[in-house]
């Protein structure tokens, strides 16, 4: 369906939603250069845990900005933020009086974890997943090398930069996944792997230097019920560490009271779309989201 957000952006929304009797709805946030069709098993799963399940397209990707893959005017990082705003009060709407859980993934977990600063007092939980604590040179590094870039020009240089620096950490070069199935339909969806924009780039940066701050503790939820899941060979996380740190700043530094962490051994990036030890990835969210019942 055609959703229209808070400026009046029509975004491409999925839904699924077949649950007869929804006990909660999950609210999916997609990564960079892919789109939320991508997450259909893992949302069907959860239909049939009886959760329905909804996720748009973000700005410049998927079936909302078809033509202009990795590009949106605009502020691309703070205006998805709102929109995931936007979009969590359809799912209230939709869904009244049940609960309503945020999930973001790769890029999609740094926009909850911005989100969750912003606009946490919507929601009953929030997943971050594929994640790290963000706050290194690469940020800075990177803001300067975007600014030298035409702003609808891809920024390859900075795509080589980071994706391939997490290739080079595995001899077969595959960081997105261990599973040979998920990098080939990945590296075959006409939708995925495109290099985003020098836009882009600017407005997450810009959106990651906010992360962390005075300003962010203080709109943190201090009781909301937060997972951090990842891979422990996902590079993002910087093999784990990073997710470690994350942890240790909501509930040491932010004085956040009901975070907790799960990292899959033997996973990399996209732990849901690995058939290895999937009861035991979707099990854990699935387990996450019972305790909110």
């Amino acid at each position: 369906m055609v959703f229209r957000s808070f400026d009046g952006k029509e975004l491409a929304v999925h839904a699924w939603t077949d649950v007869e009797k929804p006990r909660g709805v999950v609210q999916i946030v997609h990564g960079m250069a892919e789109h939320a069709a991508r997450y259909a098993r893992f949302a069907e799963f959860l239909n049939r845990h009886g959760y329905a399940v909804i996720a748009d397209d973000h700005r410049g990707h998927g079936l909302t900005d078809p033509g202009t893959p990795g590009f949106c005017p605009g502020d691309m990082f703070a205006d998805v933020v709102r929109d995931e705003a936007s979009i969590t009060d359809l799912c209230r709407t939709r869904y009244p009086g049940v609960p309503c859980v945020i999930f973001g993934f790769s890029f999609g977990s740094f926009v909850v974890q911005s989100y969750i600063s912003k606009f946490g007092d919507r929601v009953d939980a929030a997943v971050i997943g594929g994640s790290s604590y963000k706050k290194d040179f690469d940020v800075y590094l990177g803001t300067l090398v975007a600014a030298l870039i035409p702003e609808k020009r891809p920024a390859g240089l900075i795509d080589s930069l980071s994706f391939g620096a997490y290739a080079r950490r595995f001899e077969d070069g595959k960081w997105l996944s261990v599973d040979p199935e998920n990098n080939a339909a990945y590296e075959a969806d006409p939708m995925c792997g495109f290099v985003c924009s020098a836009r882009f780039y600017r407005d997450f940066f810009r959106g990651l230097r906010g992360l962390y701050t005075r300003e962010y503790i203080s709109g943190l939820p201090r009781d909301l019920p937060v997972l951090l899941a990842s891979g422990a060979s996902d590079p993002v996380g910087d093999m784990g560490r990073g997710v470690r740190k994350l942890r240790d700043f909501y509930t040491e530094k932010a004085g956040m009271r009901n975070v907790s962490m799960v990292l899959f051994d033997n996973s990399r990036h996209e732990f849901l779309n690995e058939r290895q030890g999937r009861e035991q990835k979707w099990g854990a969210i699935y387990e996450f989201l019972e305790r909110l019942q």
